[in-house]
């Protein structure tokens, strides 16, 4: 039970936070994207986040976490930031943001609750396994009604709750829809009277496609459950990947040594550069503090060549300045890494989230991201892979649509009125999308 003098907390920092008070909070019970604290919501790599600057006010992402305390206590916590603009978040609001600038008027700044430059769901609300569901409930609607006054004290145009688990998605709703005079009391900490009859926050659904094990001990039980034409275009791209001359192997994140971080980045930078035309929202600050504070759900996946076929027979052909991220060829020994996939894993989970190569291959990004994903979930027991956003080229390869949820309040009426409209049309196209998507699923009984 907790008391009647609530109070809520906004942090500059989550280093304001004690990690294992987060944690605590954030772990509640078993939510949908894995047991346990989900590694993109717990404190180290939030704060991994931080302290290498990549989320910080210059960045457009300034922390401003919310927490409830009852006599003291810390009973719930929420990821918060005030964001400058809409990069890194994979629910899309770009049209909102410019049908505001040609009413001349300001969508920016918004507040924002999820994981910084990564579309993973996991819990967005973290509260205190002592509190029952009345309980529960009434801290929710308490959160979100600081929401509602940070958004008119602050001129935020909004709130964006994104990638959270449907059980959290319908809490929210449900928290709003209480009627307001229940939560008087909690006003008390100096927030303004709220106004009547509350709008519940709109919601939007999305699609993401996940590979589910099904019980499998080998990567062939897997094939077998496949129609015979998809398991052989399975069967054939694996086989161009590793007959071109790779290797693939995993380092747990307490081996990776400071060159293979280097190595790695250098690969997702490059990557980036050419998809996106700049180096990466993530620098190697961040990438090697979560090696070092949580090492025990990161696995980086390295794809090596022998030097020969890299290089060349000659080293004198090496691209310039290379060997300055990758090493020389004195340094390297006996092969290179010319690609890399950076894993993260929960009691249930493997998350596969960065990316990068040094040179193109045929089905080299399949094998590295998916396949060998797929062969670490089978050998370790664990009950899925999340590759990441979109990708309906997954669907073919047993990745099975899964819908996403996110909760948005906007606080002008008459662009709430339309983004309302169009969120309910999203819905319904996204129904009948995954519908379809499932049928195009390679498995012999897809019922």
């Amino acid at each position: 039970m907790f008391g009647s003098d609530l109070k809520l907390e906004f942090s500059e920092s989550i280093s304001t936070i004690p990690a294992d008070e987060w944690n605590a909070l954030m772990q509640g019970d078993v939510e949908e994207s894995g047991k346990g604290v989900n590694p993109f919501t717990c404190h180290a790599y939030l704060l991994a986040l931080e302290d290498s600057r990549c989320v910080c006010p210059k960045s457009g992402w300034t922390p401003m976490h919310l927490s409830v305390l009852s006599q003291g206590k810390r009973i719930a916590v929420m990821p918060l930031y005030s964001k400058s603009h809409s990069y890194g978040e994979y629910v899309f609001d770009w049209a909102w943001a410019e049908a505001y600038e040609r009413n001349h008027i300001d969508y920016y700044p918004k507040l924002l609750s999820a994981v910084p430059f990564t579309p993973v769901t996991g819990n967005r609300l973290g509260i205190g396994k002592q509190l029952s569901e009345q309980e529960s409930q009434s801290v929710v609607s308490l959160m979100i009604q600081a929401l509602s006054h940070e958004m008119r004290r602050g001129s935020y145009s909004s709130w964006h709750c994104l990638f959270m688990p449907e059980a959290q998605h319908k809490l929210i709703s449900l928290s709003q829809s209480q009627p307001m005079s229940q939560l008087e009391p909690e006003l008390e900490s100096g927030l303004s009277s709220p106004s009547a009859s509350p709008l519940t926050p709109l919601k939007r659904r999305g699609t993401q496609f996940h590979w589910r094990n099904q019980g499998y001990r080998v990567f062939d039980d897997f094939l077998s459950a496949m129609s015979s034409r998809k398991r052989k275009n399975i069967i054939k791209e694996r086989n161009k990947a590793q007959g071109q001359g790779y290797t693939f192997r995993f380092i747990p994140g307490i081996e990776v040594t400071e060159a293979q971080w280097q190595s790695f980045y250098y690969c997702y930078q490059i990557t980036y550069a050419k998809r996106s035309g700049h180096y990466g929202y993530l620098n190697l600050d961040f990438f090697k503090l979560i090696g070092a504070t949580m090492p025990e759900q990161v696995q980086l996946l390295v794809v090596e060549k022998p030097l020969p076929q890299f290089y060349g027979s000659d080293s004198s052909d090496t691209p310039e300045g290379l060997d300055e991220h990758i090493g020389s060829p004195e340094e390297l020994g006996d092969a290179c890494i010319v690609a890399a996939a950076l894993y993260f894993t929960s009691d249930t989970h493997l998350y596969g989230r960065y990316w990068g190569c040094l040179e193109e291959a045929d089905a080299l990004h399949f094998e590295a991201c998916y396949y060998q994903g797929i062969e670490y979930c089978i050998k370790h027991g664990l009950q899925a892979l999340d590759a990441g956003a979109q990708g309906e080229h997954k669907i073919s390869r047993g990745f099975e649509p899964m819908e996403t949820y996110s909760n948005h309040e906007i606080a002008h009426p008459g662009f709430r009125d339309a983004i309302e409209s169009f969120t309910l049309q999203e819905a319904e196209q996204n129904r009948r999308y995954m519908i379809e998507a499932a049928k195009s699923l390679p498995f012999k009984n897809k019922e």
